[in-house]
């Protein structure tokens, strides 16, 4: 994909005048990464603001005992706001953001959004507005995490996964489901086992 056609898929390119454009064009890189690469590792490391051109970024939190929480997934045509976390200074809780499959993006550096944003007030509301949405993502994931059992949780997540890819069949191991629910993968295991059986969620809190 040429320079010109990712700049114009940003939504909110049409928000910049010529000159602030021109800024982020001559600033702005495609970035190309294999499946399983780490593009963003906490609040330390701001490599500045991802449009996914192709592929999938998927946001997790770490705990310290390793214990990992899928946060949101961004896919093609999404920007990430959290991989510029120095840029919206009141994100304050570490992410890793990392590609799930074969993944280009146009990255903007954190100086240049920084920039154009203290000048453009369309455009700082309108990474304002995104933040806000993942926000949302993160409270809806958290809730699920606290109040509901791994087994429906494990159900919502497959019905959602086969309704986005428009298929019945979905290509994940136990392991990377078990890291989209917050859960362990001999868990996913058993409740799979249990799916196939025919027993239904029991909708109680489970770890």
């Amino acid at each position: 994909m040429s320079m010109a056609d990712a700049l114009a898929r940003l939504p909110f390119w049409g928000l910049l005048t010529a000159k602030e454009q021109g800024v982020l064009a001559a600033r702005a890189v495609i970035r190309r990464d294999g499946p399983g690469q780490i593009v963003h590792g906490g609040q330390h490391d701001c490599p500045g603001l991802f449009l996914v051109l192709s592929g999938e970024l998927r946001a997790a939190m770490l705990s310290e005992a390793g214990r990992e929480i899928t946060l949101y997934r961004v896919g093609v045509g999404e920007f990430c706001v959290l991989s510029a976390s120095c840029v919206i200074s009141q994100i304050t809780f570490d992410t890793q953001i990392m590609t799930e499959s074969s993944c280009e993006c146009l990255v903007i550096d954190t100086a240049t959004i920084n920039g154009l944003a203290e000048k453009n007030l369309a455009l700082r509301c309108a990474l304002y507005e995104q933040a806000l949405c993942r926000f949302s993502e993160v409270m809806w994931i958290m809730q699920q995490i606290l109040f509901t059992g791994v087994d429906c949780r494990l159900a919502t997540f497959l019905i959602g996964e086969a309704d986005r890819i428009d298929a019945l069949e979905i290509a994940m191991t136990h392991e990377q489901i078990a890291r989209h629910i917050s859960s362990a993968r001999e868990v996913v295991a058993r409740m799979l086992k249990r799916f196939a059986a025919g027993c239904s969620c029991t909708g109680g809190a489970s770890p």
